[in-house]
């Protein structure tokens, strides 16, 4: 930049049609549009102004900016490049792609709409450090009398939908920062344009992508998943926890189900097919296979080692410990709090409660739920018939599996 700027911010909104003019003063055109361009860990930075000279939309780099004020944009030369402005890879426009467009509010887990942009001079010239997502009631005063101050850029996540755009905006995105619970509701919420961007981003990280579809509920899941080749979604499955697994896998369409299924990697072919034998409202079909079982001998030391190291395990698997007899079969159960108050060099056999409640595979789901709310229990395993343990019931599954789809989901986004 060839002159010293203002130290105060300015908003989009004044500048945008504002009169362009040349390093003598003569004017060249209106401001159209301002060019950021996106940073990992800073605040994006404007690199040109796009200037509505006639009928033709010409480029302006923000080198040539001499003076940007809310009553005066001078340029630092005499003559631009007419050429049509034609828009480069990474290149953000804040009045085409962020003004009056749906972002997301990361801290508050919201979609909100850009009603303004704040601008701050920086070291090297200007950049987008603020937005306005406060619509403006119409006896407002204009632009600058917002009643709402502007909020700081790294809150929010703008939903830009430049395809040419989507490598850099995949490397400064913040989805990943979210819980998979949170990112699924926001996908729930997302138009087809918004959710293609929001999926992008959780596609580069497979284990969240797997976590975010099984939050997901069933209709929307299946529609993403019939986008996707068998193979892509195989590859998602072989991420999911496998009851999860074989529920996504039933609400594919019947003709999918098999070539899906023999694109699984074992053991969670498997595990999933053993799952699917079980209908869905008993107990064997809503248990998870994620357990943590260990010999009735093993020191209590030795078992709190083994949760540290179960890290491929989901954390709701691990609230009990339970203990094997020498055959295998279920011998008692220790709680994790249980254990980490014990005496390190007792064995599991000197602390374990042998009197477990349990659940048979075809025991109704309103029963296994009655019976954990009961004994106030956040885990119940499910045994054969020669009390081997088959899989664990979760409190979480539990609930989902018994509250009514339309009382179990989550509150709806607020939107803009």
């Amino acid at each position: 930049m060839t002159a010293t700027a203002p130290t105060a911010s300015l908003s989009l909104s004044v500048l945008l049609r504002q009169p362009v003019t040349d390093s003598d003063g003569h004017r060249m055109g209106t401001l159209a549009d301002l060019i950021v361009r996106l940073r990992e860990d800073d605040y994006p930075l404007v690199t040109g102004l796009v200037v509505a000279v006639g009928s033709t939309r010409v480029f302006v780099s923000a080198v040539d900016l001499a003076a940007l004020t809310p009553e005066r944009i001078q340029l630092a030369v005499s003559t631009v490049d007419l050429r049509e402005f034609r828009r480069r890879e990474g290149e953000v426009l804040l009045s085409e792609d962020v003004l009056g467009h749906r972002l997301i509010d990361v801290s508050r887990v919201a979609f909100v709409k850009a009603y303004d942009v704040q601008l701050s001079p920086v070291l090297d010239g200007w950049a987008a450090t603020g937005l306005d997502v406060h619509r403006r009631r119409w006896l407002s005063l204009g632009p600058r009398h917002s009643a709402h101050p502007p909020r700081d850029w790294k809150d929010f996540e703008p939903l830009i939908g430049h395809a040419e755009s989507a490598q850099v905006r995949l490397a400064t995105g913040r989805i990943p920062e979210l819980k998979p619970a949170q990112i699924a509701d926001i996908i729930e919420e997302a138009t087809e344009h918004e959710q293609d961007e929001l999926l992008a981003q959780v596609h580069e990280d497979p284990e969240l992508e797997a976590d975010v579809f099984e939050e997901l509920d069933d209709d929307r899941q299946s529609e993403l998943f019939k986008d996707r080749s068998d193979g892509e979604v195989a590859e998602v499955l072989g991420r999911m926890q496998a009851d999860d697994a074989a529920d996504a896998l039933m609400d594919l369409p019947q003709e999918r189900r098999s070539p899906v299924l023999d694109l699984l990697p074992e053991p969670q072919r498997s595990i999933v097919l053993r799952l699917l034998g079980y209908h869905d409202l008993t107990a064997g079909g809503i248990m998870g296979t994620d357990f943590l079982a260990l010999p009735a001998t093993v020191t209590v030391a030795d078992a709190l080692a083994a949760v540290r190291g179960a890290r491929l395990l989901q954390p709701q698997a691990l609230t009990v410990i339970y203990t094997l007899a020498p055959d295998g079969t279920l011998d008692g159960a220790v709680s994790l709090v249980h254990a980490v108050q014990a005496d390190p060099e007792q064995t599991l056999s000197e602390v374990a409660d042998r009197s477990v409640v349990v659940a048979s595979p075809g025991d109704d789901i309103i029963d296994v739920t009655t019976r954990m709310a009961d004994f106030n229990l956040l885990a119940m395993p499910v045994l054969s018939e020669d009390r081997h343990i088959l899989g664990l019931i979760t409190v979480d599954d539990a609930l989902e599996a018994a509250i009514p789809e339309d009382w179990s989901r989550r509150g709806h986004i607020a939107g803009a």
